[in-house]
């Protein structure tokens, strides 16, 4: 990209001129990248939170107008005509498929949903508490192991293959890991159902009885995928370009990728949301918990409302609420505690002036956390769903990364302030 424009910085009495970027959208970016070399100077910026670590085309966040685009492709627009699939398709490639396209990538996914059977002996080796998430980081990394044709990262067809493979054995790989947890059978893909129906089935099916998946389910379980799968440079996403950066094979990067979603402050909110409604418990007891949420001498926080990056509605939460409410409307929520509160929970924020004028609405978190309870997830399994939709995405910009030519390995620097130097002949005689 060529700068069109400048910015001045003082330093000690010097004016330093650095060049300014447009992108296509977004705020003006300050390119700094020879700031040291030139004024002998870091910038400070915990969290990166106003720094562009790179350039991209793939996704575009618009908080305040509460955007959300893949490849200039609303959210909304695809949740309502497309499905993952071809999604991942958007994201891979840069355009909406063709129908042959289409049928050529979803026949290569579907080829590939099988693990090496020897894998299978590699879930053996974790007890059977062990958290599904850390069975799915640990089988993913291992994937190299077993899939040594696709690790080169500087061949393209290997990249292709090892994509696909890993968009592919994802479901299979975490639903392994759900049953493996409940003490139950694998069950082995079927290459005739859709992805997000294989994928149900793969977890709630049982040898001794037929398994048959409810469209409306399928088509929710479709929507959290799609609505999941890339969110721009997010903690996890900068963890991959980070880790690929250093040149590492793709398993161990989505590996790395899977790691820090694991961390609540990123992939648990959606099970921080479902913790809060079965700790309100009953419908009665949420003018309680309400007070408490406006009390700021009050700890607590009502979760699963409000976002981070959207300051207006998140555009993937309509979508999600649809979904949610076809959802209930099949399976009902009349024996359901956790549901009940749920749905009363978002009548008051959606009415309730503190909540409208500070744009606390129900986020994506709010209803995927209630889908997957619904559907009969437990909240240990929301996390490892999450990085099985968000794998597509972290593929995506891996091979941004791998194929942009300004790439270079990640060295962020820091601002040292431990002791200065010291002589260790000073306390020889100590």
């Amino acid at each position: 990209m060529t700068p069109q424009k400048t910015a001045k910085l003082s330093v000690a009495g010097n004016d330093y001129d650095l060049p300014v970027m447009s992108p296509t959208a977004g705020p003006d970016v300050i390119d700094i990248s020879k700031l040291y070399g030139q004024a002998d100077v870091f910038t400070f910026d915990p969290g990166f939170t106003s720094t562009a670590a790179c350039e991209s085309s793939i996704t575009f966040i618009d908080g305040d107008k509460g955007e959300l685009l893949h490849r200039g492709y609303p959210i909304d627009q695809l949740a309502a005509k497309s499905h993952y699939l071809e999604v991942c398709y958007l994201l891979l490639y840069g355009e909406l498929p063709t129908a042959a396209q289409l049928e050529d990538f979803t026949s290569r996914v579907t080829n590939h949903t099988m693990l090496h059977e020897q894998m299978l002996n590699f879930y053996r080796g974790f007890r059977r508490d062990a958290h599904p998430m850390a069975i799915v980081c640990g089988v993913v990394g291992a994937m190299s192991a077993f899939y040594h044709d696709s690790t080169d990262i500087h061949d393209p067809w290997q990249r292709e293959v090892a994509s696909i493979r890993m968009i592919a054995k994802l479901p299979t790989i975490t639903a392994n890991a759900y049953k493996y947890s409940i003490g139950q059978p694998f069950v082995y893909p079927d290459n005739n159902l859709d992805y997000a129906s294989n994928f149900l089935r793969m977890c709630f099916a049982v040898p001794a009885e037929e398994y048959v998946v409810d469209p409306i389910l399928a088509r929710a379980m479709d929507r959290i995928f799609m609505l999941h799968a890339d969110h721009e440079q997010n903690a996890s996403t900068s963890t991959v370009r980070l880790a690929g950066s250093s040149g590492a094979n793709p398993f161990a990067c989505i590996a790395a990728g899977v790691a820090c979603l694991w961390g609540p402050a990123h992939g648990g909110a959606n099970e921080a949301a479902l913790n809060m409604l079965r700790e309100i418990g009953s419908v009665d007891r949420i003018p309680e918990y309400i007070a408490k949420a406006k009390d700021k001498a009050d700890p607590f926080r009502l979760m699963g409302f409000g976002h981070r990056v959207y300051k207006n509605f998140d555009p993937r939460a309509k979508v999600m609420k649809e979904s949610a409410d076809e959802v209930l409307g099949l399976l009902g929520v009349e024996n359901n505690p956790t549901l009940q509160v749920a749905k009363e929970l978002e009548k008051i924020a959606l009415e309730d002036e503190y909540f409208v004028s500070k744009k606390l609405y129900p986020n994506v978190d709010f209803y995927s956390g209630i889908i997957l309870d619904a559907i009969g997830f437990p909240t240990s399994m929301f996390t490892p769903i999450f990085a099985l939709s968000r794998t597509v995405g972290w593929i995506a910009q891996w091979k941004e990364m791998i194929e942009d030519e300004k790439q270079k390995i990640g060295r962020p620097r820091q601002l040292y302030t431990g002791a200065g130097f010291r002589d260790y002949a000073d306390v020889e005689n100590r």
